[in-house]
């Protein structure tokens, strides 16, 4: 698989430096919130740098962590060895995963379809590999219902793309997620600065099933 157009290895080592202080100021329980109740064998669609994996409860039996970049990947594999489940690292991106059809439980996307090249492709794919009775579990950085920040957000995404690693600001993640197919169960809307000096930005949090007798490509 030709990851190469997937590697950013600037926004990598920058991302590593930041994400602990993101972490402290509240990414770390909206985690918590994402994964509670979690059982099963899950996969992690874009794992980044392994933060997710001290939060998943003792009921999952196994994460199947998915990260087409080689550095994050790499601190994904190191984050992994310390885990309280499972977690297998591979390399791999959100259009193409690398496991079978209807094999999970869950499908984690935790900051990830800010950035994914094709929202579309990608939330089929979760889609495919999801039981007929799994669910998603979403935890992302959407565009601001706010009317004048909304613009705001469409007028620096070309910019905000191109130095943080693929990621649009603008993105209306919810209607993504009912136009692949899904029936979202529960949603939180909220915002909070990850970061000091930045603007707090508009999130989501919920989780999602499959529509039954819809294919995974809607």
């Amino acid at each position: 698989m030709d990851l190469s157009t997937f590697q950013h290895p600037r926004f990598a080592r920058m991302y590593e430096r930041i994400s602990a202080e993101s972490e402290e100021r509240g990414t770390a329980e909206r985690r918590d919130h994402a994964l509670a109740g979690l059982s099963g064998r899950v996969i992690e669609v874009g794992a980044g740098n392994g933060l997710n994996f001290g939060h998943y409860p003792p009921t999952v039996a196994e994460v199947v962590a998915v990260e087409p970049d080689d550095h994050l990947r790499g601190l994904a594999a190191q984050a992994a060895e310390s885990a309280p489940v499972p977690v297998q690292v591979l390399a791999g991106h959100a259009t193409a995963l690398p496991v079978e059809d209807g094999g999970f439980d869950a499908v984690v996307a935790s900051l990830v379809l800010c950035s994914v090249p094709d929202q579309r492709a990608a939330l089929a794919e979760m889609r495919r590999v999801l039981k007929p009775d799994g669910q998603l579990r979403f935890f992302e950085h959407v565009r601001s219902q706010t009317p004048w920040l909304g613009l705001l957000e469409d007028a620096i995404t070309p910019l905000w793309s191109r130095i943080g690693g693929g990621c649009h600001p603008n993105r209306d993640t919810t209607a993504a997620i009912r136009a692949a197919g899904f029936d979202i169960e529960t949603l939180d809307r909220f915002s909070y600065a990850p970061l000091r000096h930045f603007p707090r930005f508009a999130h989501i949090l919920g989780q999602a099933r499959p529509k039954p007798g819809l294919g995974p490509d809607v």
